[in-house]
């Protein structure tokens, strides 16, 4: 079985740090994590590009497979989007 892609967008903020220790305890050997902390914007500025590719207008954000889950599109982050979307999962 292939690994979920898990691309995680971060502004260390008090928002997104719960939101990134909630996805942390639920993630599971499945998953392929990427965190984009973007105060740091990454180095090869590959976060920035992918911030436009997801079309995502605020974090923090998660992404499974290379879609933007639909809970990061207009409100926040639910626990049960993301284990609808298969997080900690075997």
């Amino acid at each position: 079985m292939m690994k979920r892609q898990v691309e995680v967008f971060t502004a260390n903020c008090p928002v997104c740090d719960p939101v990134v220790s909630m996805f942390r305890e639920l993630a599971c050997n499945d998953c392929e994590i990427t965190i984009y902390d973007l105060v740091k914007q990454c180095e090869d500025k590959t976060c920035l590009s992918k911030l436009e590719e997801y079309e995502i207008k605020k974090v923090p954000a998660i992404a499974v497979n290379g879609s933007l889950l639909s809970c990061c599109e207009n409100q926040g982050i639910s626990k049960e989007e993301l284990i609808k979307e298969g997080i900690g999962q075997g």
